[in-house]
C-alpha cells in the first residue's frame, strides 16, 4: 500500500488516490486507516451518531455538521443523501434509537438552513419521510409525521414546482382511519394523520404548489379524512355543539382530539379555497353525507356546513348554497326524509350566505326553492307520502323566509313580486265558479304562504313602494279566488304588509272594547294619502266581495275585519274613513240581501258594528248613532254583535232587520255634514252600491263609475275631436284591459274595423242607420250639433239638399234634420 501511494505521489495523482482508498475502504471500517480520506460532511455526520443510540444525538457534533452546511450550503444535498442512506441501512436493520437520530438531526438542519439549494435537500427529507411512514412501526410513521410538520411551517425561496406529495396524501389519509387494538395508538396515529394533511395544505398553498393539492382526487381523501374524525365527537351527531367563528387556535395542540385537529383543518382548508376549488372541496362533503346516510338526522350535516359558511371567504359563501341546491336536485328522487334533511341544512346555513347575494343570484335561489315546492306538490298527488312530502315543504318555505330576513329591503320586495308572478291564477281573474284543479289551487296556498313567509321579514316604510301597482294588482285578482283558504293567506299577506305598527296581533277577533286593544296610531302622511287616492279603491274593491263568497269562514270575517281596522288606523285620512264607511253599508247591505247564508250574514252584522265603533270614536258626530244601535242589538239581538262565532242558530234574525237594528246611511249623511268629511262621497258611494245591488252584478262596475277621474280635455287642443266612451266604464271592462295582450287588442281592432268596412261595403244604407240608431239612439243627433258648433261664424249651414249641403261650394255639411242620410255615421268617431 506504501510504495503505491508513493508511487501515485510522485506522479501527482493524490485525488485518484484518495477515490480508489474511499471506494475500496467500506463505510463499516472502524480500524480507522481511511477516515482521513473520506469527504469532511461523512466525517460530520457520522460523528452525531453516539455509540449507544440511548444517549441521544451527539449535541456537539451536531453543531460542527450544522456550522458546516450553514457555510457550505453546496454540500447540503450532499450531507441529505448520506442521511437517507444511512437511514435506510437503519431501517433494515431494525435499529429504530438511530433513525430517530437521523430525523432530528434532518429537522435541526431544515430549521437553520435557508439556503437557494436547499430544494436537492428536500428531496432527500421527503424521501427519508416517505421510507418511515411505509413501515408497519407506529413510532415511525409518528415520528416522519412530526417532521413533516416541522417542515410545513417552513417557506422556502424557491419552490420547487415538480415536488409532487400524491403519496404524502394518500398515508395521511389512511392513517385517519386508523383501527388499531390499542386505543392510545390508535388515537395518536389519527391525530398525526390530521395534522399531516394540515401540513400538506398549509405547505402547498404557501408555496404556489395549491393546483396539484386542491385537485379532486386528493380532496375525494382529505375531506372524508375529516369528516370521519368530526363523526367520533358525538355532540356534532346529536347537534349540542353550537358552530361559530373558528375556536381558539392557541390551544396546545397536543391536548387535542382528533374531531377538535379535524375541524380546525377543515376551516384552514375551507379558508384557504377560492372560487374555482369550493367545488372541490363541497362535492366530497356531499358524497360523504350521502354514503354514511347523515341527512335523515341531520346535526352533523348542519354543523359541518356551518363551519363551511363561517370558514369560507365571505364574497364566495353563496357558491356553498348553489350547490346544496343542485345537490338538492340530483336528490330530488330520494325520499322524504333524505330530502327534508337537505331543505333543513339549507334553512340553517343560507341566512349566513344571504347578505352576500347580489344581482340574479337572489332570484336563482328564489326561483329553485319555488320549483322544488312543485315538484313536491305534484310529487304528493303522484302518490308520495303526504305527511312527509307536507313536512319537506314547508321545510323549503322556512328555508325561503330565513333567506329573505337577510336580503335588504329592496331585494325582499322584488322576491315578492317574484314569487307572486309565480302563482297560478294570479295573471286572470277568478270567475268563482269553475273549479280549480287540485295541484293548482295547492300549489297557489303553498307559494302564497312562501310569499306570506317573506313578507313578515319586510318592514313597510312606504305603502307606494311595498304595493307597487302590478304586485297590488296581482295579489288582488288572488283575493276573491273561490277557494276560502287562498283568501285568507291573501288578507294575511295584506296584514303584514299594511301593520306598521305591530297592531295585528290586536285586530285578531273583532271586539267592542276599544280600550284593552291598545293600538298604536301613526301621523297622517301625504305619502300614504296619495298611495289611497292611486289604490286605496282596489284594496276595497277585493274586501267588498270578499264578503260575498258563501264558502266564507270565521278565518275569513275576521281577516276582513283586521284589513279594515289596519287601514283605518295605519292611514290617518279623510277619505279612508269616508271610503270605509261606504265599504261597511255595502257589506250590511249585502249580509240583509240573503245572498249568504245566515251564519256569514251574523257574522257580517257583527263585523260591521265592531267597525263602526272604532269610526264613531275617530269621528264624534257618529258616536251617538252609534252607540243607539248597539244598544238595540244588545238588548235584542246581542248575536248581531262581537264575540263572533262559529256557528250560530239558523233560525236568529239576520235578514231583513228592522232598521232600529241597522246602521242608518241617511243619518250617517246627515252628520257627516257636521265634519270635516267629504259626504258627497259617500252618497255618491252608497247610490252606485244600491244600483249595484239591485242589478246582482258580481261586479264593482257602480264603485268604479263613483269615482270622477279628471283628464286634460282633448277639445282644448284645436283640431282635434273628442273620442265619446263608446261603453260604459266597469270592473269587468279594466279587468279586460289589464289583462288582455297588445296583440289581442290589436286583433280585436283590426277585426271591428273590417266589421265595419264589411257593413259600410254590402249592406243598404237604411240598415246602417238602424244599426246605429239601435245601438246609440242620440250620437247622430249630438254629433251633428257638435259639428255645428265648430264651424266658424262665416259659414252658417244652408237648407239641405237630396244630396250635400254647400258652404261655398267647397264644405259639404249636414243639417240636425238630414243626419240619417249619412252613409256611416260612427265613422266620424275616428
Amino acid at each position: 500500500m506504501s510504495s503505491f501511494l508513493g508511487c501515485c505521489l510522485k506522479r501527482d495523482r493524490l485525488s485518484e488516490v484518495i477515490e480508489v482508498v474511499v471506494v475500496k475502504c467500506p463505510d463499516s471500517c472502524c480500524c480507522g486507516c481511511c477516515s482521513a480520506f473520506r469527504p469532511r460532511y461523512k466525517r460530520l455526520v457520522d460523528n452525531i451518531f453516539p455509540a449507544n443510540p440511548e444517549d441521544g444525538l451527539v449535541k456537539s457534533n451536531m453543531d460542527k455538521l450544522m456550522w458546516y452546511a450553514m457555510n457550505s450550503p453546496g454540500k447540503l444535498d450532499h450531507i441529505g443523501d448520506y442521511l437517507a442512506h444511512r437511514l435506510y441501512r437503519d431501517i433494515n436493520r431494525k435499529k429504530t434509537g438511530y433513525v430517530i437520530i437521523s430525523m432530528d438531526a434532518l429537522d435541526q438542519l431544515l430549521v437553520s438552513c435557508h439556503a437557494n439549494n436547499l430544494n436537492l435537500f428536500v428531496e432527500s427529507f421527503l424521501q427519508m419521510v416517505q421510507k418511515l411512514l411505509e413501515s408497519t412501526e407506529p413510532t415511525l410513521q409518528l415520528r416522519a409525521t412530526q417532521s413533516f410538520e416541522k417542515f410545513a411551517n417552513i417557506r422556502e425561496d424557491t419552490p420547487s414546482y415538480h415536488r409532487r406529495y400524491d403519496f404524502l396524501v394518500s398515508k395521511f389519509s389512511s392513517m385517519c382511519y386508523s383501527n388499531d387494538d390499542d386505543v392510545v395508538t390508535r388515537k395518536q396515529l389519527r391525530t398525526a394523520g390530521i395534522k399531516g394533511l394540515q401540513g400538506v395544505v398549509r405547505k402547498t398553498d404557501w408555496d404556489n404548489l395549491g393546483e396539484n393539492i386542491w385537485l379532486p382526487t386528493h380532496m375525494e381523501k382529505i375531506v372524508p379524512s375529516l369528516l370521519y374524525n368530526m363523526q367520533g365527537n358525538e355532540s356534532y351527531v346529536k347537534g349540542t355543539t353550537e358552530i361559530g367563528d373558528a375556536p381558539d387556535n392557541h390551544q396546545n395542540d397536543g391536548e387535542k382530539e382528533p374531531h377538535e385537529l379535524a375541524e380546525m383543518c377543515l376551516r384552514e382548508l375551507v379558508s384557504r379555497a377560492t372560487y374555482g376549488k369550493i367545488h372541490n372541496i363541497v362535492k366530497p362533503l356531499l358524497i360523504h353525507l350521502d354514503q354514511q346516510n347523515l341527512w335523515v338526522n341531520n346535526s352533523f350535516a348542519v354543523q359541518t356546513f356551518k363551519i363551511l359558511m363561517f370558514s369560507i371567504q365571505a364574497q364566495y359563501s353563496i357558491t356553498v348554497i348553489e350547490l346544496l341546491m343542485a345537490h338538492l336536485n340530483e336528490r330530488s328522487s330520494e325520499s322524504p326524509q333524505i330530502r327534508t334533511g337537505i331543505a333543513d341544512v339549507l334553512s340553517k346555513v343560507i341566512p349566513i350566505a344571504a347578505g352576500e347575494c347580489i344581482g340574479p343570484s337572489v332570484i336563482e335561489i328564489i326561483n329553485s326553492l319555488l320549483e322544488h315546492i312543485r315538484s313536491s306538490v305534484v310529487g304528493v298527488l303522484n302518490g308520495k307520502e303526504g305527511s312527509a312530502e307536507k313536512v319537506y315543504q314547508e321545510t323549503l318555505i322556512h328555508a325561503l323566509g330565513e333567506y329573505a330576513n337577510h336580503l335588504p329591503d329592496y331585494q325582499k320586495i322584488d322576491s315578492m313580486v317574484f314569487i307572486l308572478n309565480k302563482v297560478p291564477g294570479s295573471d286572470r281573474v277568478d270567475d268563482g265558479e269553475s273549479p280549480r284543479p287540485e295541484a293548482e289551487v295547492k300549489l297557489q296556498h303553498l307559494l302564497l304562504k312562501s310569499l306570506l313567509k317573506v313578507g313578515t321579514k319586510y318592514t313597510t316604510a312606504q305603502y307606494s313602494t311595498t304595493f307597487a301597482q302590478s304586485f297590488l294588482v296581482r295579489l288582488m285578482r288572488l283575493s276573491v279566488s273561490s277557494v276560502a283558504e287562498v283568501r285568507l293567506i291573501v288578507q294575511q299577506i295584506l296584514h303584514t304588509l299594511i301593520d306598521r305598527h305591530q297592531n295585528t296581533d290586536k285586530l285578531m277577533k273583532p271586539t267592542l272594547e276599544l280600550t284593552r286593544l291598545g293600538l298604536t296610531i301613526g301621523k297622517p302622511v301625504r305619502q300614504d294619502v296619495n298611495f289611497w287616492k292611486k289604490s286605496g279603491n282596489e284594496l276595497l274593491l277585493s274586501i267588498q266581495e270578499n264578503c260575498e263568497f258563501a264558502n266564507n269562514k270565521l278565518a275569513n270575517i275576521e281577516a276582513i275585519y283586521a284589513t279594515l281596522m289596519l287601514l283605518v288606523t295605519e292611514i290617518r285620512c279623510d277619505d279612508v274613513i269616508v271610503d270605509i264607511l261606504r265599504v261597511l253599508f255595502y257589506i250590511q247591505i249585502t249580509a240583509q240581501s240573503g245572498k249568504v247564508n245566515a251564519v256569514a250574514s251574523i257574522q257580517l252584522h257583527a263585523m260591521v258594528a265592531a267597525v263602526m265603533v272604532v269610526i264613531s270614536h275617530m269621528v264624534p258626530a257618529l258616536k251617538d248613532h252609534v252607540g243607539a244601535v248597539i244598544k238595540k242589538r244588545s238588548d235584542t239581538n246581542p248575536h248581531l254583535l262581537p264575540e263572533l262565532l262559529p256557528h250560530y242558530d239558523s233560525s236568529l234574525p239576520h235578514s231583513n232587520l228592522p232598521e232600529d237594528l241597522l246602521f242608518d246611511n241617511a243619518k250617517v249623511l246627515d252628520l257627516l255634514t257636521s265634519t270635516n268629511l267629504d259626504e258627497k262621497r259617500l252618497n255618491a258611494s252608497i247610490s252606485s252600491m244600491m244600483r249595484r245591488h239591485s242589478t246582482t252584478q258580481h261586479s264593482s262596475a257602480a264603485d268604479l263609475n263613483s269615482i270622477s277621474v279628471e283628464v286634460d280635455s282633448a277639445c282644448s287642443s284645436p283640431g282635434l275631436t273628442r273620442r265619446p266612451l263608446e261603453e260604459e266604464i266597469t270592473f269587468e271592462a279594466l279587468k279586460k284591459v289589464l289583462t288582455e295582450s297588445p296583440e289581442q287588442r290589436r286583433k280585436v281592432e283590426e277585426e271591428r274595423r273590417k266589421q265595419i268596412t264589411e257593413a259600410f261595403m254590402t249592406e243598404s244604407f237604411e240598415a246602417l242607420v238602424a244599426k246605429i240608431q239601435a245601438k246609440q239612439p242620440d250620437i247622430l243627433q249630438n254629433k251633428l250639433t257638435e259639428i255645428f258648433s265648430r264651424l266658424p261664424p262665416t259659414c252658417p249651414p244652408t237648407q239641405p239638399s237630396s244630396a250635400s249641403i254647400s258652404c261655398d261650394s267647397a264644405v259639404g255639411i249636414t243639417s240636425p234634420s238630414s243626419i240619417y242620410q249619412l252613409p256611416y255615421p260612427d265613422i266620424f268617431i275616428y
